[in-house]
């Protein structure tokens, strides 16, 4: 496996799953680690690590307490939960471990230590197990110089808490082979987590984004508390530096971090003085701030926007990382609210430029963008592109969302087919989603939130959301969709407007809108009735009460042209179906549908109470859009009808509840 695809999982592996794993270091992350492992692979034997009995016992009793909770929670069947304990050793002695896979070391960050576990590491494994350290900071190069066999070794940074976590950055450095990379990529990916790929520079690239976010934090308590800084930095992160530090005592690491920056990289790197004087800071949680004097304020956001700024031009510049991964892994690693190249996309060049200018004033060194503004936001930011054979295939990646769609991700995907689809060398699209859960839980439902009430507007926002999948209808090469996972609402109205549909076998399709009070805007309520009208009687019931289909049944109904076992056979299934389709694409018909129609309680498949006056008005529109003289006139019905869905009752209850994290009440709604 040598070669990098965009998308992980459609890499060939050259090895399988690892059977077994041993993680050096018993401690706080290491048990974690080995719980997402075990977890994510509950066959997998695992052993655990340590120079302490004690520290063993207590990983092991982690690993019941986490499993007895996620049972607790409904995250876990107790036959998993059993799973996760059983093939579960801890030991003090490493012979004990000759037979793993791969080796996860996970000890205190100190160059010697490390180099004397991967010498004991080396004498007992055998020379294909793989070897990784989960260090934050210290360079592969450093780690690993003195290995015998240094092809088989990198750097894993797992962030905390690493169990649930998804970010996971896999260091690509000078002595490594690129086929432990990728198949490393290709684990992670297959076991849930999101692998980022950077170089081998000191910290790596989000550790250089938050270390020196918290160093310039503590540079700035000559004007300004702590609370101060923590309640102007929340405009950008959920929870503030200082917070942070002190849930994960952080001082020490700081202080380790930037020091190594400033050994390898310059003095402008060096910690701050006061990270060794104190232990705990006093600083609000997140959601509280204190007022903080405008002037401070404004100083205290230009800094901290001009640190986030510097790090991220520096970490593009250099090619320390990729763009979309950097903005991908500092909101799911780091907590940030928007990725910072993101950010300085969204305030523009004329703020970030005044927040460079202070931080080169007031902390000389620091890195300067090399480049214009604009060279730093050419990039996808949500989908993933590779070529196979011919075939582009698109997937779409925002685990932090499950991948739902959203204004962004849609002129994405559009951008891409419309750059490709009159290119001969291109025989048609697969459109699939990342990971092996999750297809694409539909559409982003923010904005609608501030349509509610307002017909025209949220007839007009259905009619914007769909310009992709009237673009597909329109196409003469073929688009298939490859369902790996779920696909919610949207996320199926999008795979019924490409030309094919292939599936794994444990694919399931809801279209769960109903529950939320509103009705389908984009085609679900037209699309499937004249794609395969023989199979009215089970749309009717996905649509007005949420009823899931199995991909196994929607292949018995045709909805589905093919099904799978795993990801690699999906893949292949797409790729077959997008020749088998080349020339032979038939668009969707203009001509009406006959739909008959059952009277239903207003109760969901779960049992969920749900609005008349919803259902009611989604019956209504699936009648008068099979009835409609073309395709684009039965579309319409849908787009109005939506419109009208966001002035019921039910919906603000829906929305509301959705936000809230609650059920919904239809019980005072029509």
């Amino acid at each position: 496996m040598t070669t990098a695809f965009a998308n992980p999982l459609l890499a060939t592996p050259d090895r399988p799953l690892p059977r077994a794993v041993a993680i050096i270091g018993a401690g706080t992350i290491g048990p974690d680690i080995g719980y997402y492992l075990k977890s994510a692979l509950p066959d997998l034997k695992l052993y655990l690590v340590d120079v302490s009995q004690k520290a063993v016992e207590a990983a092991l009793l982690r690993f019941a307490e986490y499993s007895r909770k996620a049972v607790a929670r409904g995250k876990m069947s107790e036959a998993d939960a059993k799973a996760v304990i059983t093939n579960l050793y801890g030991t003090l002695d490493y012979a004990d471990i000759a037979d793993a896979d791969w080796v996860i070391e996970a000890a205190t960050e100190n160059l010697p230590l490390k180099r004397k576990i991967f010498a004991q590491i080396e004498a007992v494994v055998r020379p294909d197990a793989l070897i990784t350290s989960n260090t934050s900071s210290l360079p592969a190069e450093q780690i690993f110089s003195q290995l015998k066999h240094p092809e088989r070794a990198t750097v894993t940074h797992f962030f905390a808490p690493a169990w649930r976590n998804p970010a996971v950055e896999v260091i690509r450095w000078a002595k490594t082979d690129p086929a432990v990379v990728e198949y490393l990529r290709w684990v992670f990916c297959t076991t849930g987590k999101v692998p980022l790929v950077t170089a081998d520079v000191a910290c790596f690239m989000l550790d250089r984004i938050f270390d020196n976010w918290c160093n310039e934090s503590a540079m700035l308590l000559d004007r300004a508390t702590a609370a101060e800084v923590d309640s102007v930095a929340a405009e950008f992160v959920h929870a503030g530096p200082f917070f942070v530090l002190n849930m994960a005592h952080g001082n020490p690491i700081i202080t380790e971090t930037n020091t190594l920056q400033a050994e390898m990289e310059g003095e402008h790197y060096r910690p701050a003085p006061v990270f060794r004087s104190v232990d705990t800071w006093v600083t609000v949680p997140p959601g509280k701030r204190v007022e903080v004097a405008r002037e401070t304020a404004q100083a205290v956001r230009e800094r901290l926007l001009g640190i986030l700024f510097s790090q991220s031009v520096d970490i593009v510049d250099r090619k320390i990382g990729d763009p979309a991964d950097l903005d991908l892994g500092c909101r799911l690693a780091l907590g940030f609210k928007d990725g910072p190249l993101d950010l300085m996309r969204n305030l523009g060049e004329q703020t970030t430029g005044r927040a460079l200018m202070r931080l080169r004033e007031e902390r000389p060194g620091m890195p300067m963008p090399q480049r214009p503004f604009d060279a730093y936001q050419g990039f996808l930011r949500h989908i993933l592109v590779d070529d196979l054979d011919g075939i582009k295939v698109i997937t779409l990646r925002r685990p932090e969302a499950m991948n739902a769609l959203h204004d962004e991700m849609n002129d994405e995907i559009l951008s891409v087919i419309r750059r490709f689809e009159n290119d001969p060398k291109v025989t048609g699209f697969v459109i699939t989603g990342y990971g092996t859960r999750v297809f694409c839980a539909g559409g982003d439902i923010g904005r609608f939130v501030d349509m509610l009430g307002d017909a025209p507007a949220s007839e007009q926002y259905a009619r914007d959301c769909s310009r992709l999948l009237v673009h597909l209808d329109q196409m003469k090469k073929p688009v298939v969709a490859a369902l790996n996972g779920m696909a919610l609402g949207g996320g199926f109205e999008l795979a019924a407007r490409c030309h094919g549909i292939v599936a794994l076998k444990r694919a399931w399709i809801q279209m769960p809108e109903v529950t939320l009070g509103i009705v389908h805007g984009i085609g679900a309520m037209v699309v499937p009735y004249r794609r395969w009208p023989h199979a009215s009687s089970t749309f009717n019931a996905m649509l007005r009460q949420a009823e899931r289909l199995k991909a196994g049944r929607a292949h018995e109904l045709g909805v589905i042209d093919a099904l799978a076992d795993d990801y690699e056979q999906l893949i292949g299934m797409a790729v077959a179906r997008v020749r088998a389709l080349s020339g032979r694409v038939v668009p969707i018909g203009d001509a009406p549908v006959s739909v008959t129609i059952e009277p239903v309680e207003a109760r969901a498949a779960s049992g969920q109470m749900l609005s008349r006056e919803c259902i009611d008005l989604m019956e209504q529109a699936i009648l008068e859009a099979a009835a409609a003289e073309s395709f684009a006139e039965a579309l319409e019905v849908g787009y109005k009808a939506f419109g009208l869905s966001a002035c019921i009752e039910s919906a603000r209850e829906g929305i509301t509840s959705f936000k809230e994290k609650r059920t919904p009440d239809f019980s005072k709604t029509k």
